[in-house]
């Protein structure tokens, strides 16, 4: 049978599937045919397919988003914040096919980042754009309010509205001094300025200063309904009362429509925050790694490390797909992503559900021990095979098709 025959370019036979956005967890096949989606369900048959991998004992999800993580790496210079991952280097070996780049770049870079990365990465990069005009790559421009230019990003992002998700305000005034040139609330008020022109959520890393600049106000007068505060269980945070409860506030701005991103980063990840909270019933929206080449080697390593941290600590499995997939995609507007839905775009992952004795690590080295491990072994991105450390989608070496045994000619 010719391959345009078949109904499947590929067949994914024997998995369970957890597509939170469209109800399904549970045995099911998924048939992809033109880098489309074409069929979810059971008792899909292999004689349908040009090609099948065999699923069984996987957990298939749709690719995973990662919110927050840098992935523009310019070349570092002495007012730079992070050094960035490459984004096609990192991200497919965790299931990750979609990542949006918190504020590394302002408006002055925007366009090296996008003809340089975004443009030629098979990772599907989105981002969103620092209110400084410099960003991540001179942060010298994080800390002066005359940088921030609400028109000149808002003009920008209604420019580039496949890409730019939405803006970010991040690091500024964090230790220096208030004075009538740098206003406590500078960023925060210019990035929403920005926001309110073209029409995006805006994400705040944010350090609380008393009296001048408290949490509190941040996320239940500041921010609007669906602007996203990100590093949510950061030591800072005053996440948990005295009395080991969550601080009512949280509730509170989480029925205001505040969104609340995990944000795991090199500092922002404590779980003596994490732990009590979500016992509370109080988990992050979103989950997120805030990966650079700061913690890539520790505390955050990769998203499925941080997606197994969050599963021991309580969080179902799920729910922990559901705020790496479906929820992102709708915090920033993308409802088509994260999906598994006959007709989307086929990124998709299958995990492994490691049962064992582990060890995870947060930001203040300190131990969870855990019984549960996420592991990736398999990443679509548009329905082509991009991460296969097992050999899933390939032959036994014995049974590899012709051309495997040929011996290039040698020049004379």
């Amino acid at each position: 049978m010719e391959p345009h025959a078949y109904e499947f370019d590929l067949l994914l036979k024997g998995g369970h599937v957890i597509d939170p956005a469209n109800g399904v967890d549970g045995p099911a096949d998924i048939g992809i045919r033109a880098g489309k989606v074409a069929a979810v369900g059971q008792g899909l048959r292999a004689g349908q397919a040009a090609a099948v991998i065999e699923a069984g004992g996987l957990y298939i999800t749709p690719g995973l988003i990662d919110l927050h993580t840098h992935v523009y790496p310019f070349q570092p210079t002495p007012t730079c914040y992070v050094e960035a991952v490459r984004a096609d280097a990192h991200l497919f070996t965790s299931g990750v096919t979609t990542t949006v780049d918190a504020g590394t770049a302002g408006w002055r870079h925007f366009l090296d980042f996008k003809e340089k990365f975004i443009d030629r990465s098979p990772v599907r990069i989105l981002a969103f754009l620092n209110i400084a005009s410099g960003g991540m790559v001179d942060t010298s421009t994080e800390q002066n309010p005359a940088q921030m230019q609400p028109k000149v990003a808002a003009a920008l992002v209604d420019a580039y509205p496949d890409v730019l998700v939405g803006i970010k305000s991040a690091h500024y005034r964090t230790r220096e001094p208030f004075d009538s040139a740098h206003h406590p609330w500078a960023s925060v008020e210019r990035a929403i300025e920005a926001a309110e022109l073209c029409g995006r959520p805006v994400m705040v890393d944010f350090w609380p200063r008393l009296p001048e600049r408290p949490y509190s106000e941040l996320i239940l007068r500041r921010l609007r309904p669906g602007d996203i505060h990100t590093h949510v269980f950061a030591q800072q945070f005053p996440v948990i009362s005295p009395e080991g409860r969550v601080n009512g506030f949280y509730f509170e701005a989480r029925e205001r429509g505040i969104r609340f991103d995990l944000g795991h980063g090199a500092a922002s990840f404590w779980f003596r925050n994490a732990a009590p909270a979500i016992r509370q019933g109080f988990s992050p929206d979103t989950l997120s790694t805030d990966l650079h080449m700061g913690n890539i080697n520790g505390p955050v390593l990769s998203m499925q490390n941080t997606l197994s941290k969050l599963l021991n600590l309580g969080m179902p499995l799920a729910e922990v797909i559901e705020r790496s997939t479906a929820l992102p995609a709708r915090v920033i507007g993308r409802p088509e992503l994260g999906t598994l839905a006959p007709g989307a775009e086929a990124d998709l992952a299958a995990f492994r559900l490691r049962d064992g004795q582990f060890g995870f690590t947060d930001c203040g080295r300190a131990r969870l021990a855990g019984r549960y491990r996420l592991e990736c072994e398999l990443t679509l991105r548009a329905g082509a095979v991009v991460f296969d450390p097992s050999g899933l989608s390939m032959p036994d070496w014995e049974h590899a098709p012709a051309p495997y045994w040929n011996i290039p000619a040698l020049e004379p």
